[in-house]
């Protein structure tokens, strides 16, 4: 692999010493500059010196006692050095500093204290992504879909919009985080190794070794499975935070199904999401619940990123789309409409029902997709074709 080149920016002199060591020690890698301070704003001074090195790779440190300034420079270079890939290092124990490190748009974040090896294996998962997709730094995103009460259809959403999404752009991943896993189920598909598995390994995580983990349905729609038995040992949301930022430097898109999981892992993988997607029914239970859920993923932030559903809709008399609005403080999205038979039938089938025909709720759930990737338009693919990552 070419040489590639770092800039490395610490406020900690120690710190920006070791680093700099590690990544030389590479031999894949070297240090072009190095910075004690964070750029503030696009005028920076600092920016310049970075532009004049043309750098591959910029590495920030987020210290722990005050991550707000690196967090922020991550933002301002992921802008202003877009050709460039950001790699954040820092503290696993700290999983809300790991979200707004990657929301802000870093490519990597590698734990701190780090080793050469680690260093070595970020260049090359990028090195191996720019020969892939022909690109550098780009991120997938994450669509998150929640029920607001058991039976809504969480899953049923999920199923059909990854297949929807992947018939359009290709490489979508599908993961499965519910409490008991049911995915599998809905895509006839049995599933070798689960997310537990992917979670045991993270250590040794890679791209390839992410593939091997995922069940292919016949279509390719990759898939992450749910467990299959409840567990009383549950991840940290660090290590959830570690897996899906693997996730997204691998994928376009990630569809996510946490059903009725309401955890802090939900909250943290809400919080790295593109959209939430809420469903619901338009009873006053279903509603009620909505509200509440909407409530509990807000306290961690990302209140504005949650979208309704309405799943199995259907008009009722006096009941407009405003009232559900107002009923559960959520915009609403989709309406997805009432076709139940059919719908029980293919998860009995375990033929989702995007895939049977062109029925009023296939060209539905092909919609909703089509909206959740809107702005990506420009960038979209014909067909069954594989995409780049995001």
């Amino acid at each position: 692999m070419a040489e590639l080149a770092v800039v490395i920016l610490a406020s900690d002199d120690e710190q920006r010493s070791m680093l700099q060591v590690l990544v030389d020690g590479t031999n894949v890698a070297r240090t072009v500059h190095s910075c004690s301070a964070f750029p503030v704003a696009a005028t920076d001074p600092l920016l310049r010196r970075i532009h004049g090195v043309s750098p591959d790779v910029l590495m920030v440190d987020i210290p722990n006692e005050n991550p707000t300034s690196a967090i922020r420079a991550i933002e301002t270079l992921r802008a202003e050095v877009s050709n460039a890939a950001v790699f954040a290092v820092g503290s696993m124990s700290q999983p809300q500093v790991i979200v707004n490190a990657m929301r802000a748009g870093a490519r990597e974040f590698i734990e701190r204290p780090t080793t050469t090896t680690a260093l070595l294996e970020a260049f090359v998962r990028l090195t191996a992504a720019q020969r892939k997709h022909g690109q550098s730094g780009r991120r997938g995103k994450v669509f998150t879909v929640v029920n607001a009460k058991g039976g809504t259809g969480a899953t049923t959403v999920a199923v059909n919009i990854a297949l929807s999404l992947h018939a359009v752009h290709g490489n979508v991943a599908l993961v499965d985080l519910a409490p008991l896993g049911h995915a599998a189920l809905h895509l006839n598909v049995k599933p070798l190794f689960t997310i537990a598995d992917a979670l045991r390994n993270l250590h040794r995580m890679d791209g390839s070794l992410l593939e091997s983990f995922m069940t292919r349905h016949p279509d390719g729609l990759h898939l992450l499975a749910g467990t299959s038995t409840p567990t009383s040992v549950e991840p940290t949301t660090s290590e959830f935070a570690a897996l899906f930022d693997i996730l997204v430097s691998h994928y376009r898109y990630i569809v996510v199904d946490t059903s009725t999981r309401l955890d802090a892992a939900t909250r943290l993988v809400c919080n790295l999401s593109e959209y939430v997607l809420l469903v619901a029914h338009t009873d006053v239970a279903s509603l009620w619940s909505a509200a509440r859920v909407l409530q509990y993923l807000g306290e961690s932030g990302g209140r504005e990123r949650v979208r309704l559903v309405l799943n199995r809709f259907r008009k009722i008399p006096g009941f407009s789309e405003s009232d559900a609005e107002a009923a559960t403080g959520v915009k609403l999205l989709w309406k997805i409409p009432n076709h139940y038979v059919a719908v029980s039938n293919s998860i009995d089938r375990g033929v989702p029902v995007i895939q049977q025909n062109h029925s009023e709720v296939a060209r539905s759930f092909t919609g909703l997709a089509a909206t959740l990737t809107e702005s990506d338009e420009s960038s979209k693919r014909g067909g069954w074709s594989l995409f780049k990552t995001v």
